[in-house]
């Protein structure tokens, strides 16, 4: 082989060697959930929302222990917690529905036609 060919491709060698070494591992202690397998983010959210102030205190108003309830969360299959998961989702923020508006609309135009007739 070529002497500047050998140089060359040593040079690259050594160039890529460096190039390659800067990149960093980040070491960390890890929780016991994550050991046993990654949460998904669908649990991660409910977890999340039984965190909430308000949700605890709507739980503890039904007689229900918040830390049952994060226990049942933690262990409920994957099925079940995607289930949940799209019911919160799908759910209206104030708790009132397509078929509460009309019944809303209904009451409203009763009593605007009953207050006008008389």
């Amino acid at each position: 082989m070529n002497l500047g060919f050998k140089k060359t491709t040593c040079r690259v060698l050594v160039v890529s060697l460096f190039a390659l070494s800067f990149q960093t591992a980040n070491a960390g202690l890890i929780g016991a959930d994550q050991a046993a397998g990654s949460t998904s983010p669908e649990r991660a959210m409910l977890l999340s929302t039984l965190d909430r102030s308000d949700v605890v205190a709507q739980l503890q108003a039904a007689g229900v222990d918040p830390l049952a309830a994060r226990e049942r969360v933690k262990s409920m299959t994957d099925q079940e917690v995607h289930a949940m998961a799209q019911d919160m989702q799908a759910a209206p923020a104030g708790g009132i529905n397509t078929w509460g508006w009309v019944a809303i609309v209904l009451i409203a135009a009763l009593v605007w036609y009953y207050a006008i007739r008389k």
